[in-house]
């Protein structure tokens, strides 16, 4: 079993950089599995078809990073059962750990750049509860219901501000003369991150 999931793995992993670099069309299974080492018919097993399996790494994403999320935050209650200050605090808690997740081993360039190239097909729709429950605490913040504009708009602004060090490395770590993130990087993005926040929930707290 745990050699099938290391099989599994290390599918998406190549996949993931295939598709990145050569699109959907520009990649064929034949290639996945040559590049991975595994037979045809575990892709076929696992996900059915090329497809399935590049659906498939998004959906891995998701499912992480809801498992993740689960460990330090429970989403399964409303925002509306805290105050607007445990929300804001608690919104600071989810964006730290959401540094650590998106800047640690596990998030790799290739699938930066698989998502980067997936913001641009007007057909793609992520149901992240993690980034839904963002929402949800600045809709409670700010009085106003998640599909607002104005809550859709602070909401994205705000991943903008976490990701961005990330998928503008020529304005970040070249500037740095560095290879990598460290961890005196992440703890200024993190304080950054603190900031923004506070500013930009001021408004919404003050009317609690």
């Amino acid at each position: 079993m745990v050699k099938d999931e290391n099989s599994k793995n290390r599918i998406l992993e190549t996949a993931t950089t295939l598709f990145a670099q050569k699109g959907f069309d520009g990649t064929s299974v034949r290639e996945i599995c040559q590049k991975t080492g595994v037979n045809l018919c575990m892709i076929s097993y696992y996900w059915g078809g090329k497809r399935e399996l590049y659906e498939g790494i998004i959906e891995n994403l998701i499912e992480q990073q809801t498992e993740y999320a689960r460990t330090f935050m429970d989403l399964d209650k409303s925002p509306s059962e805290y105050s607007k200050s445990e929300c804001v605090e608690l919104l600071i808690t989810i964006l730290e750990r959401a540094v650590d997740f998106l800047y640690s081993n596990k998030i790799s360039n290739d699938l930066i750049m698989f998502l980067l190239k997936e913001q641009q097909n007007p057909e793609r729709k992520i149901n992240s509860p993690a980034f839904s429950y963002v929402r949800e605490l600045l809709a409670r913040i700010f009085d106003k219901d998640a599909r607002d504009k104005e809550i859709i708009y602070k909401t994205v602004f705000i991943f903008s501000q976490l990701n961005s060090p990330r998928i503008l490395p020529v304005f970040c770590l070249r500037e740095l003369g560095q290879s990598e993130f460290r961890e005196d990087d992440i703890e200024i993005i993190k304080n950054n991150i603190r900031f923004y926040i506070k500013k930009i929930t001021a408004e919404g707290v003050g009317n609690d």
